[in-house]
Parts: structure tokens; C-alpha cells; sequence
């Protein structure tokens, strides 16, 4: 399991849309997918989360609707909305842009300036 990792402020919508984007998910259960596709390097506390889920229904990036779980418990379902994967693309290709900027910054070489 890799080392946990702080995310950058900003970045927790995207990784959330992310999670979501991979199958309708109810509340717990994003938290529990970040961790797994992060290979644990990334913990969400659900303080953070529930209220990050607000928003982003709040925005109309995400619909939520009421189901039973598998443990057969009532809870919120996520999935995202046509606006929310227009957002995630925009923000998945906005995150690339600045990766591959940050990777260009770090391996310059004295002769390139």
C-alpha cells in the first residue's frame, strides 16, 4: 500500500467525480472507492466528504437518490449528471495539463534555460 497522500486544495471534486464516474456509488461507498483505486495513497475523512457531496449535487454535477444498500441499510446513491462528466473531463484534462507542466519544471536541465 503506498504512503497516504495529502490532496491539494481543489482537487477533492475531481477525485470524487472520478470515483463516481466508475459506477453509481452510494455516499460511503465513494469514500471506500478513492481508497481502493488510490491504492489506499489517498483517504477522504467523511467529514469532508458528505458535505463535498452536497456541493457537488447543490452544482447539478451529481443526482442523488434514495436506495436501499446492500446491508440492506437506507442510503444516498450517486451518479453523475450530463454536466458533471463535461465538468470531470474539463477538470481531468485541466489536472493533466498542470502534471505534465510540473514534470517539465522538474527534470529542466541548466542548458534549457
Amino acid at each position: 500500500m503506498a504512503p497516504a497522500a495529502a490532496l491539494l486544495p481543489g482537487n477533492l471534486d475531481l477525485v470524487i467525480l472520478k470515483a463516481i464516474s466508475l459506477g453509481d456509488v452510494h455516499g460511503y461507498g465513494v469514500l471506500l472507492r478513492i481508497e481502493q483505486i488510490s491504492g489506499g495513497a489517498i483517504l477522504v475523512q467523511q467529514g469532508v466528504l458528505y458535505p463535498a457531496l452536497y456541493r457537488l449535487e447543490h452544482k447539478g454535477l451529481i443526482a442523488g437518490r434514495w436506495a436501499t444498500s446492500a446491508n440492506n441499510r437506507r442510503a444516498r446513491y450517486y451518479r453523475l449528471t450530463a454536466l458533471g462528466r463535461r465538468q470531470f473531463a474539463h477538470e481531468q484534462g485541466a489536472w493533466q495539463r498542470l502534471v505534465d507542466a510540473i514534470a517539465r519544471s522538474l527534470t529542466a536541465t541548466p542548458q534549457e534555460i
